[in-house]
């Protein structure tokens, strides 16, 4: 079957677009990207050409970004070309210069598919010698059974709709293919040498080990599939798991402890669970240990807490003010939840006592840092101010003729396993000021509108 031939069977195989679809390809002038181009216009597909032009090798950039504007003059077809500072982005970002490029270069094309309608999908000419390396690759750097599908034919990649018509075939192919057309492509040099991960990969270690391993890349390639099926099982395995599991509650995730600690390969069910919440792996052994932490105690990402409250962990973004959980810290002096805010502050003796119920006075001695404030629940209790026995928040409300929205809007303020204050009600008898108590903790409570 001729290379054509594949590449239609392909693209129909994996549903990646249609014959009416109007494409924008993008094109660097290597070999890859000008066969992308002619198997494209053979095929009678109607596509654009989207050149980046990152200026990290001077004279040859320059020269790339003149030869795929004489493609576009080839094919009678548009071309969309731009020009980055790579080396000041990826400083200003603090990224490394191979995806500060990625970033910029899938920027500039889901731009050119918000201004232009009429462009279906983003083209991009990756091979199956780079899908064999980058499945080696993502093995090395511990990415996962997810990292082992490698290249994908097709994803959103960063906003936009990425596809890739050529990884069917190998890099040899392709050239070959351009030789029997006489095509004309750039070579980058840069390719030659290791700077990058990806260039040592191939260049030095995948060579080396094919002179033991001969079938290196055809036994990786095969594998691919086998790998996309057994990962397809494993998201299915732990989506079951998560579901038993996890409680919603407006925006945040409620987890019981003692069934997460019986739920069998417990630290990848947790990196499954946390890592769309900006949790990295290594975090994963500090989550285990939090499971058997005190309550008030937690972890943070830098965008979500994950909270040990009692018998729950709660997943719970860091700055939203409606959430149900928040964490105090010693430093802190206003918290804002809700439409409301409590502001806090210490004081010395000699003490004058606000018996406001707006206003908490709480011997410093009998709490710990840091402080939970959350929504109440059935089952809560304290020991409301001037009595001695428990009681129960539920039968507290009703003594106290709360309404039901009332009921619904009552906040907790928790130190490790007690209630210190009933928000804005009562606060705990065991946290009032005595004549012993040498610094009070001050909770005021008031609108933030």
């Amino acid at each position: 079957m001729s290379l054509i031939s594949q590449f239609n069977a392909y693209i129909n195989e994996q549903h990646l677009f249609e014959k009416k679809d109007k494409l924008l390809l993008a094109v660097s002038g290597g070999v890859d990207s000008v066969v992308l181009c002619e198997l494209c216009s053979q095929s009678g597909y109607d596509f654009v050409i989207a050149h980046c032009n990152f200026q990290l090798r001077g004279k040859e950039s320059n020269e790339d970004e003149i030869f795929v504007q004489s493609l576009a003059r080839k094919y009678n077809v548009d071309i969309k070309s731009t020009r980055f500072d790579t080396e000041d982005y990826a400083e200003k970002n603090k990224l490394n210069i191979q995806i500060a490029a990625r970033e910029l270069r899938y920027n500039f094309f889901n731009k050119i598919l918000t201004e232009d309608n009429s462009l279906k999908h983003i083209v991009t000419a990756h091979h199956a010698n780079d899908n064999a390396e980058t499945v080696l690759m993502n093995f090395l750097k511990g990415t996962g059974i997810n990292g082992l599908q490698g290249i994908l034919p097709k994803d959103s990649g960063i906003g936009g709709k990425v596809v890739r018509p050529l990884l069917f075939s190998k890099k040899d192919i392709l050239i070959a293919f351009a030789n029997e057309k006489q095509l004309q492509w750039r070579e980058d040099q840069s390719n030659e040498t290791n700077k990058y991960t990806r260039n040592f990969f191939r260049n030095e270690l995948i060579p080396s080990i094919e002179k033991v391993m001969p079938q290196l890349e055809d036994n990786l390639l095969e594998n691919i599939q086998r790998f996309k099926e057994v990962n397809l099982l494993y998201e299915i395995a732990v989506e079951t798991i998560l579901k038993k599991l996890v409680e919603k509650k407006g925006k945040e995730l409620h987890i019981p402890v003692l069934k997460l600690l019986k739920t069998p390969a417990l630290s990848t069910v947790l990196y499954e669970l946390l890592k769309s919440y900006s949790f990295s792996s290594q975090q994963i052994p500090e989550v285990i240990k939090l499971l058997q932490a005190e309550s008030g105690k937690y972890i943070s990402s830098s965008t979500h807490r994950l909270i040990k409250n009692r018998q729950w962990v709660i997943l719970s973004p860091v700055l939203d003010r409606f959430s149900n959980h928040f964490i105090i810290e010693q430093n802190e002096k206003e918290i804002h939840f809700d439409d409301m805010k409590i502001s806090i502050q210490q004081s010395e003796p000699p003490f004058n006592i606000n018996k406001d119920e707006y206003c908490a006075q709480i011997d410093a001695s009998t709490v710990s840092f840091p402080l939970i404030l959350r929504k109440w629940k059935q089952g809560d209790y304290f020991y409301p101010l001037g009595m001695d026995k428990k009681k129960k928040l539920s039968r507290f409300f009703i003594d106290n003729k709360l309404s039901l929205l009332e009921k619904e809007n009552c906040w907790v303020l928790g130190s490790d396993k007690k209630i210190i204050w009933v928000v804005g009600q009562r606060m705990d008898n065991r946290c009032k000021i005595n004549p012993s108590t040498k610094l009070a903790i001050v909770f005021t409570l008031s609108s933030s509108k």
